[in-house]
């Protein structure tokens, strides 16, 4: 499939996967972008030879330069340079992998282009999704998720166009690490503890998110946008195993699941060939090995990051944002050492109590209220 892709967050868990997606179908990537990782970035540069390479820190632009210097790549640096990868003409396709609020407004510069645009950026519809929905349809752009959960939905709903006929979406959740502890047991949670994810090899930021539900918080908020369901008609359930992605359930009460091994490749690669399917890198499902499937209820009291979430879906407008920059800054200061695993969730509570709601945001609100929450848990 002659599929020319820009990969936006490139050096991260999804950019790297991506990469091999990529390869593997015989695509080719002719943007990269990331942050800050100079000699990863180069390595990849050196293999998929981009037309650009950009870096969003202007230092570790000038770093890659050095090192690309003798292969013809062009490197840009700091947010315009990431926004000329986005939207390179010669691109058809980007893959959103960028983390957190930074990756906003290179995802709509995509949309802008009219690409189709592989949405792994939870913080692009949890922030503002209205707008990015109302930008892909005044420019023709086609979203589709990369996210595992959100793939199985988008699976699963196309056994039945008719929207009004589903009467539930069901998405699965790990649980994370501490699956079964107690609030009183996550106060001495360390960072180390945190990132020991039990299925899913994933950047810092999601494993922590994982750790503390936030992450599934945050894919009911995009859930709402991608499939227009209201929040009340969208279930969380704990499932260990991270076999069933998700599942939907129509009004007749037939439940639909969407299977796999737990392989980030399998949706992503989903994402760039849609409609067809095509043979991939992904590991194979071993149903005779994977063991017994289990599911539970969510411990609100123990992880109470998932309803502030569903808290912030309810509310609407800016809340998302709030809901979103607070946990961002929240988790920088988890994982750089300087507050307590609880301490997450009670600043990002804090935040969204603090910081007034903005309905029918403008970009502007957005940012306005992304900048607010962060000042909030400071």
């Amino acid at each position: 499939m002659s599929r020319k892709v820009a990969v936006l967050g490139s050096t991260g868990s999804i950019g790297r996967q991506s990469l091999e997606v990529i390869a593997a179908c015989g695509m080719e990537a002719v943007a990269l972008a990331a942050n800050s990782s100079a000699k990863l970035m180069e390595e990849q540069a050196r293999r998929f030879r981009p037309a650009v390479a950009a870096l969003a820190d202007e230092k570790a632009a000038a770093d890659l330069r050095v090192r690309l210097a003798d292969t013809g790549v062009r490197v840009a640096g700091g947010l315009e340079g990431v926004l000329e990868a986005a939207t390179l003409p010669s691109a058809d396709t980007a893959i959103a992998a960028l983390v957190g609020m930074a990756g906003l407004r290179p995802t709509l510069a995509s949309i802008r282009e009219g690409k189709r645009v592989c949405l792994a950026n939870k913080e692009a519809l949890v922030c503002a999704g209205p707008l990015v929905l109302e930008e892909a349809k005044d420019y023709g752009a086609k979203l589709y998720p990369v996210d595992s959960e959100h793939s199985a939905l988008f699976q699963c709903l196309e056994a039945n166009r008719d929207r009004g006929e589903v009467k539930r979406l069901i998405l699965t959740c790990s649980g994370g690490p501490f699956y079964g502890k107690k609030r009183e047991e996550l106060a001495g949670m360390t960072v180390e503890d945190a990132l020991r994810h039990p299925n899913w090899s994933m950047g810092a930021k999601i494993t922590v998110d994982s750790a503390t539900l936030m992450n599934k918080g945050l894919e009911v908020i995009e859930a709402m946008h991608l499939y227009h369901m209201p929040v009340e008609k969208i279930s969380v359930v704990v499932h260990r195993e991270s076999i069933i992605h998700s599942l939907v359930e129509y009004c007749d009460n037939a439940v639909l699941a969407q299977l796999g091994a737990p392989d980030m490749r399998l949706p992503i690669q989903y994402a760039l060939t849609y409609p067809k399917r095509v043979p991939g890198p992904s590991t194979p499902l071993d149903l005779w090995n994977c063991g017994p499937l289990t599911f539970g209820m969510p411990d609100l009291e123990a992880f109470p990051c998932l309803a502030l979430a569903l808290g912030a879906a309810k509310t609407g407008g800016t809340a998302g944002a709030i809901l979103s920059g607070a946990n961002e800054a929240a988790v920088a200061q988890f994982l750089a050492g300087e507050i307590g695993f609880l301490d997450i969730a009670a600043k990002v509570e804090r935040a969204l109590a603090s910081v007034p709601a903005v309905q029918e945001p403008s970009m502007q609100d957005i940012l306005d209220a992304d900048q607010a929450a962060r000042e909030a848990v400071m």
